[in-house]
This record gives C-alpha cells, sequence and structure tokens, in this order.
C-alpha cells in the first residue's frame, strides 16, 4: 500500500513538472511564432498568438498544431487608392503546420475578421462624401449613412456648375442610406436606397455616381476571401474564411 502511495506521489510530481514544461515550451513558441507573423507580414507591431491544445509538445512532434488564435495590430490595406488602417484584426486557425523553427505557419483551414472605421472609409470615398453611421435599427440592415455637400459631391464628379446654380445648391447638404453588400470579387458595393430630388435637372445621375460606388480592399491576406460585412458604430466589419492560410514562409 505504501508503495503504491509512493508510485501515485512520483506520478503526480511528474505529470506537474510535464505540464510545467509543456508550458514553458507552448509560450516560447507563441513568441517564436509572433516574430516570424510579424516579420512575414511586415507589421509594425508584435501579434498576440494563442496556441489552442494540450499537450503542445506532442502536437509539435506531429508538426501540426490543432488551433492558433491570432490577434493583429499595424495592419494597413489600399481602399480606392488611399491608405487605410485596419483594426480588430482577428484570426483563428486550424490544422497549423509548422517546421520546427516555426519559419513555416500554414493552416489548413481558417476564419478571419477586421474592422475599418468611417474615418477610413470617408477618405476612401468619392470627393465630397462621408461615411458614417446610420443608427442601429439600420445598421442592422446592413446600411451606412452618406452624406457631404451638394456641390462638393457634384463638383467631385466633375460637374462644371454655373455660377447661378452653384448660388442656388449652396449649403444644401445630401444624406442617403446606402446598402453594403459585397460582391463576387470581394469589392465592398455602397448602394442608395433612395437620394432626394434634385431642384436642378440633368444632376440626379451624377449625384447617385458620387453617392454609389465600389471599394476595393486590398492588402489583407489573399488566402482568406471575404464573404460577409456588416455595419457597426464604429465602422464596418469585415469576415472570411480561406484555406492554405499562410502566415509565415
Amino acid at each position: 500500500m505504501r508503495a503504491l502511495r509512493i508510485l501515485l506521489i512520483i506520478a503526480i510530481v511528474l505529470g506537474g513538472i510535464f505540464v510545467a514544461v509543456d508550458r514553458i515550451a507552448v509560450n516560447i513558441a507563441e513568441s517564436k511564432a509572433a516574430d516570424k507573423i510579424q516579420s512575414s507580414q511586415r507589421l509594425s507591431s508584435s501579434p498576440d498568438v494563442d496556441i489552442k491544445g494540450f499537450p503542445f509538445l506532442t502536437q509539435v512532434l506531429a508538426k501540426e498544431l490543432d488551433e492558433v488564435d491570432v490577434s493583429l495590430s499595424g495592419v494597413t490595406a489600399t481602399a480606392g487608392g488611399h491608405s487605410v488602417n485596419v483594426t480588430e484584426v482577428t484570426a483563428e486557425l486550424y490544422a497549423v503546420r509548422i517546421d520546427s523553427s516555426f519559419s513555416s505557419v500554414v493552416a489548413g483551414r481558417g476564419e478571419g475578421a477586421a474592422n475599418i472605421s468611417y474615418a477610413d472609409l470617408s477618405k476612401a470615398a468619392p470627393k465630397g462624401a462621408t461615411v458614417g453611421y446610420a443608427g442601429a435599427e439600420r445598421a442592422a440592415k446592413g446600411q451606412v449613412k452618406v452624406s457631404g455637400p451638394l456641390t462638393d459631391l457634384l463638383e467631385g464628379q466633375g460637374v462644371a456648375l454655373p455660377s447661378a446654380v452653384k448660388a442656388l445648391l449652396q449649403g444644401r447638404t445630401v444624406s442617403a442610406y446606402s446598402t453594403v453588400a459585397l460582391n463576387g470579387s470581394g469589392a465592398v458595393q455602397l448602394r442608395a436606397e433612395a437620394l432626394p430630388k434634385l431642384p436642378v435637372p440633368g444632376f440626379d445621375q451624377r449625384l447617385r455616381k458620387a453617392v454609389d460606388y465600389d471599394l476595393k480592399i486590398e492588402g489583407m491576406p489573399s488566402s482568406i476571401k471575404l464573404d460577409k460585412v456588416t455595419a457597426s458604430e464604429t465602422g464596418l466589419r469585415f469576415s472570411g474564411k480561406g484555406t492554405d492560410v499562410r502566415l509565415a514562409g
């Protein structure tokens, strides 16, 4: 009985040592993976990497991790020819293939999400247009508010306004609620449900061109295809899925 008790104590001690060694190893691996991802993706700051699953060491021996969660910051993308900040970039990666030095990190499949603020979306909007929050009810329908001075919107579309017409329209602001969607190529489409009738005939179509536009966002991981966009109080949130998502190597 005493021998059994001693064996049990030894097993508990060894088990505790194994758990401690396993956790130390995973912390080192997370730091190393973060450095590789930062270098590979050319990020301005180190990402947060969380390697899931236990034990970690057996996953390393198999050279495949069950799940790795990554949070990125310092990400920029190009939208409408303008550099925009991408915030709250997260990725959940599964069946992650690695090598011993973490110089190669490739996930069999992954899910990602990111936010772009209304301020950055406005930078990429047509001249004179500002994109903003449309309120909780309309945001739930995937709508945003697009507004701007009427003269700026028209002149942004190359419309030469005679002095008399410009004086008539001066000070008038146009606001429209636009539905946001993704097309097949991953570009963001903004389409206004209705526009106010202009007091000057012939400019309605030009105004719609200033309000309805497509926004191609480039610089995101190419292996994750964006398939959903939702409107929130702070901006648009994009999400998507992909296979063979390469973060390093």
